[in-house]
């Protein structure tokens, strides 16, 4: 399927100003609001699921990706940005800041501009799939792309990533630039399923 049949319009046009109108968006006539039920309509790890997470940081929206088998350590979120005070952040303020709802939350195509941390796990896939705006709709990219097309900045944000030795090589700068945390893969909040 074409992104342009089944994307969010706004995540379409995104696709579009990136280059990007060779991406194919999976459409399916289920949710797939969590990590999980994205993997499983797609047959692929839980891992390779982006979650597109909003917190606040200082009072203002961060966009955090990660792996949908990981959750966010939202003190190495508040490290990653030099000592912010972090928290989740509500569903108005993720459809304020991104223009669209949990569940449907896409790594880029935002409403507004905000930071991004990408975490550093994602690259070990080789391939990554995203919400393409809506609950319904996903789509593949190499992770690497996807982090530079969404602004994001490499950091170890997932809980026990040192305990992994993930490292920080680098200085973590790779660009310029949201159901629950635990099990969705595009939301804002963080609160238990």
């Amino acid at each position: 399927m074409t992104h342009a049949a089944t994307a969010h319009p706004r995540f379409a046009q995104a696709l579009s100003a990136l280059g990007l109108d060779q991406v194919a968006v999976r459409a399916f006539p289920e949710e797939t609001r969590t990590a999980a039920q994205a993997a499983a309509a797609l047959g692929c790890d839980l891992g390779q699921i982006v979650k597109s997470l909003v917190f606040q940081a200082d009072g203002s929206p961060v966009l955090v990706l990660v792996g949908g088998s990981s959750r966010v350590d939202v003190g190495r979120v508040g490290e990653a940005l030099g000592g912010a005070a972090v928290e989740r952040a509500d569903a108005a303020t993720v459809r304020a800041a991104t223009g669209y709802a949990i569940g449907g939350v896409p790594p880029f195509g935002h409403a507004t501009r905000m930071r991004v941390l990408a975490d550093r796990g994602l690259l070990a896939h080789e391939t990554v799939w995203a919400a393409a705006g809506t609950p319904y709709t996903v789509f593949p990219l190499d992770p690497a792309t996807l982090i530079q097309h969404a602004g994001g900045t490499l950091a170890d944000v997932r809980e026990g990533a040192r305990d992994e030795g993930a490292g920080r090589a680098g200085n973590g700068s790779e660009g310029a630039g949201a159901g629950s945390e635990g099990a969705g893969r595009a939301s804002a909040a963080e609160p238990a399923p």
